[in-house]
């Protein structure tokens, strides 16, 4: 689970982008282009990670973090005969887009041998809002994994994608 009150909890800038994702307060960002308060904590104090569009970022430039390498080997993980029940394997997260400016939110599920599989794609106005989303992590049953999201810089200045509280159900 990563609330990123503290830090990023293990997950990581991809260095094959154009821009990061923002550890953020909303006492920092201005009005109109980020969440009134964090999801965990509701307040403007509480921490979550964000994206704008700026004058930084051209529409189509790409941001993205990766989890930490989730391994199915893992003890923790329930088998099932030889099969893992990967259909029980997922991630939580909370995310707001807002403004008139979004972009798009991509998931994706990366093997270590850098296979990508979208997950999730969003695009546009989502509402002024922190929603959930739960993702079914399915694949090989031997295969390491991570989970990448990909902030994408919408057309114009107005609007930003901010998540929160990301948490996968299994220590796998």
């Amino acid at each position: 689970h990563c609330n990123f009150e503290f830090d990023l909890c293990g997950w990581k800038q991809d260095e094959n982008d154009d821009f990061d994702w923002n550890l953020r307060t909303s006492t920092t960002t201005k009005l109109g282009t980020g969440p009134a308060t964090d999801h965990t904590l509701q307040e403007p104090s509480g921490h979550y990670i964000f994206i704008k569009s700026s004058f930084l970022q051209l529409p189509g430039h790409k941001a993205r973090i990766s989890s930490p390498v989730l391994s199915r080997k893992n003890k923790n993980c329930k088998v099932c005969g030889d099969m893992v029940l990967a259909e029980m394997q997922h991630i939580i997260f909370y995310y707001h887009m807002y403004g008139a400016h979004i972009g798009s939110l991509i998931v994706y599920q990366r093997t270590t041998l850098e296979h990508e599989k979208i997950l999730l794609n969003l695009t546009g106005n989502q509402g002024n809002f922190w929603q959930s989303k739960a993702l079914i992590l399915a694949g090989d049953r031997d295969e390491d994994f991570q989970v990448v999201f990909e902030g994408i810089a919408g057309k114009g200045l107005k609007g930003g994608i901010a998540l929160d509280d990301l948490t996968f159900s299994r220590d796998c």
